[in-house]
C-alpha cells in the first residue's frame, strides 16, 4: 500500500568555490579539484507514492522532457536496485536555472534518491545511494552526502570541509552553458598543479573553465565584469552563473539591488550541512507516526 504524500523536500544549490582541471583521463573525463559550497537556496520536490509501480514526473521544467529528467532516472534506478514495487509521482518546483552551474539537476536527483529511499523503505546506506548517484552524474554524490566538501577525481572523492560563514550574491545570465562544450574545448587548460588540503589558499585558486566560458558566452563575461567591480567574482562550475562572497547579508543584498535591468540574481547563505538532512529526519518521525496511526 502506498504511503501519504510527502512535500517540501529541499534540493539545494551548490557553488564551486574554485575548479581546477588537472588532467584528461583515458576515458575522456577529467581529473578535477574543487570545493563544493552548499547554499540555503534551491529547488523543492514533492513525492506522492503510488501502488502500481509507475514513476511519473507530474510537474517540472518544460525544457526537460520527463523521460530525460534526472529525477525520473534516479527514481527508476533506485526502484530497480532495491527491488521496489511501489511507484511515485514527482513534482519539481524549479528555482535554479538550467545550465547555470549550480547543480540543480544533480541536486534534484540526489533528493529523489534520499527521499524515496526513506518513503519506499529501501534502506540503502548513504554510501550506497552516493554510488548510485554517481551513475547519474559526477555532482550527485556531494548532494547525497549533504556536506560542503573538497572534491577530487571527477568530483566523487569527497572530504568534508569546514568553510567560513559567508553570504553569496549569485547572478544568472540568460544563457544555458553546455558542460560538454566547455570540457571538450581545445583551449581549456588541463594541467593545473594539484593542491593539498589543508591548507587551502582560495586567492591562489581559480576556475579553469572561466576563460573558455567568457569567450564563448559574452553575457557571462559581462556579468563577471560587473560583479567584479563590487567583490571578487568567479564562475561556478562550467557556468553560466557567477558569484561573489560577502561577509554580511546586507552588503550582498545592497549590491543585488543595483543589478542592471533585465538581469536575474539572488542572495544565499553558505551552508556546512544540507537542509536535506534535516528534512530526512522530519520524514522519519512523520513516517513512524503514520505507521503508529495505521496500527
Amino acid at each position: 500500500m502506498a504511503g501519504p504524500e510527502s512535500v517540501g523536500w529541499p534540493a539545494p544549490a551548490k557553488l564551486n568555490l574554485f575548479l581546477h582541471v588537472c588532467a584528461r583521463r583515458a576515458d575522456g573525463y577529467h581529473e578535477l579539484q574543487t570545493v563544493f559550497q552548499l547554499l540555503d537556496h534551491g529547488d523543492e520536490l514533492d513525492f506522492v507514492p503510488r501502488g502500481d509501480g509507475a514513476i511519473r514526473r507530474s510537474a517540472g521544467p518544460e525544457a526537460v522532457p520527463p523521460e530525460e529528467d534526472l529525477v525520473v532516472r534516479a527514481a527508476r534506478l533506485l526502484q530497480a536496485q532495491a527491488g521496489i514495487r511501489q511507484g511515485v509521482d514527482i513534482r519539481v518546483r524549479k528555482r535554479l536555472p538550467l545550465g547555470g552551474g549550480l547543480g540543480g539537476g544533480s541536486s534534484d536527483a540526489a533528493t529523489t534518491l534520499v527521499a524515496l529511499n526513506a518513503l519506499w523503505g529501501a534502506e540503502l546506506s548513504t554510501e550506497e545511494l552516493a554510488t548510485l548517484g554517481l551513475r547519474l552524474g559526477a555532482d550527485v554524490p556531494v548532494f547525497v552526502r549533504g556536506e560542503s566538501a573538497f572534491a577530487e577525481g571527477v568530483g566523487e572523492r569527497l572530504q568534508p570541509l569546514a568553510l567560513p560563514e559567508q553570504w553569496f550574491l549569485v547572478i544568472a545570465p540568460a544563457v544555458s552553458v553546455s558542460t560538454a562544450e566547455v570540457f571538450t574545448a581545445p583551449e581549456l587548460t588541463r594541467d593545473t598543479p594539484r593542491i593539498k588540503i589543508p591548507p587551502l589558499e582560495f586567492h591562489r585558486c581559480r576556475n579553469d573553465c572561466e576563460p573558455v566560458v567568457r569567450t564563448r558566452y559574452p553575457p557571462v563575461a559581462r556579468a563577471l565584469d560587473w560583479l567584479s567591480s563590487h567583490a571578487p567574482a568567479r564562475l561556478t562550475g562550467t557556468g553560466g552563473c557567477v558569484f561573489a562572497p560577502f561577509a554580511a547579508r546586507a552588503r550582498a543584498e545592497a549590491v543585488l539591488a543595483t543589478l542592471p535591468a533585465g538581469w536575474q540574481g539572488f542572495v544565499a547563505r553558505g551552508l556546512q550541512r544540507s537542509p536535506l538532512r534535516a528534512r530526512l529526519a522530519v520524514e522519519r518521525v512523520r513516517k513512524d507516526n503514520w505507521g503508529v496511526a495505521k496500527r
